[in-house]
């Protein structure tokens, strides 16, 4: 049964790397259900004091992912067409991975800027506040999801070694 909670709660420390690029999926607290996981279902030196600071510090940066990307966006001007379309742009980048989680945002901001305003140089404005909001939301939920999952490999490493 133990192998069965470390392979499930592994699975969701995966998730959470995975949705740090992807805004689909809540990283950070994907990857703290993994601890929850363990918490919950295993017999892990987990102490509820730690699920709840790392259930805190998940909800934080899943909250300063969601406002980093609009400060961003606004910082440079722009309004909900420029939201609107770098979420479309990521949406559809995914098909065309790995660059395309790079570009789509960039690319889906610049359009949906353009459709709602027509000027090229504040689309291409925002667009570049939208790409730099976004990567600072993804290096944020991605070194916090790498750090999780430190944690979880040390938690089965004391339990099983």
């Amino acid at each position: 049964m133990e192998i069965i909670v470390v392979i499930l709660g592994f699975i969701f420390i995966i998730l959470g790397i995975i949705g740090s690029f992807l805004p689909i999926l809540p990283g950070p607290i994907l990857s703290w259900i993994g601890f929850l996981i363990l918490y919950l279902f295993g017999d892990f030196s987990i102490t509820l004091k730690f699920l709840i600071i790392t259930f805190l510090i998940s909800i934080t940066v899943f909250l300063a992912d969601n406002i980093i990307s609009i400060i961003g966006v606004r910082k440079s001007g722009g309004g909900k067409g420029s939201i609107i379309g770098s979420i479309i742009g990521l949406i559809l980048g995914l098909l065309f991975l790995p660059i395309g989680i790079i570009l789509g945002p960039l690319i889906g901001a610049f359009v949906g800027e353009y459709l709602s305003k027509m000027n090229f140089k504040k689309s291409l404005k925002v667009s570049l506040g939208a790409f730099f909001g976004f990567l600072s939301g993804v290096f944020i939920k991605f070194i916090m999801s790498l750090i999780f999952l430190g944690y979880y490999l040390k938690y089965i490493w004391v339990n099983f070694f």
